[in-house]
C-alpha cells in the first residue's frame, strides 16, 4: 500500500480485518509489495499481482486463497473481462468462490482493477 513519509497509508484503510472467523480483505490493487508503489502492467499481470497480494494478506491473517468465499473485482473496462478470467482460472479452477465483476464508470487510479474478498480463517 502506498504510504506517506510518516509510514501511514495514503488512504485510511486496513488491508484486512477479522471478525467472527471471517477475514475481510479490502480492495487490493496491483501494488509492488517491496516498494509500495502501483505497478503499471497489462491487465493480466495486474490481475496476477493483485491475487498474489491477496494471497499474502490472507496467509498473514491466518487463511489462504482456498478459504475465499466471495470475490468482487472492480475494473475500469469491461473489455478486460476475458483476460481477467484467464488469469483468475489459474488460481480458482475448481470450486471457485462466488464472484461479482463490477465495471466502474469513473476510474480515478493509475491501474485498471482492484480485487476484494471475504475468506474464512484456517481451521486448526
Amino acid at each position: 500500500m502506498p504510504t506517506l513519509p510518516d509510514g501511514r497509508p495514503v488512504v485510511p484503510i486496513s488491508m484486512a480485518t477479522k471478525a467472527g472467523g471471517f477475514i475481510y480483505v479490502s480492495g487490493t490493487p496491483p501494488i509492488n509489495r517491496e516498494t509500495g508503489e502501483f505497478e503499471l502492467l497489462d491487465i493480466k499481470n495486474q490481475t496476477r499481482l493483485s491475487i498474489e497480494n491477496i494471497k499474502v494478506i490472507l496467509e498473514t491473517a491466518g487463511s489462504s486463497l482456498e478459504n475465499i468465499l466471495k470475490v468482487t473485482i472492480f475494473c475500469s473496462n469491461s473489455g478486460y473481462f476475458s483476460q481477467i478470467n484467464e488469469v483468475y482460472r489459474e488460481y480458482f479452477n475448481t470450486d471457485a468462490p462466488a464472484r461479482t465483476f463490477v465495471t466502474v464508470g469513473s476510474w480515478m487510479m493509475p491501474f485498471d482493477l482492484e480485487i476484494e474478498c471475504v475468506a474464512i480463517e484456517n481451521s486448526n
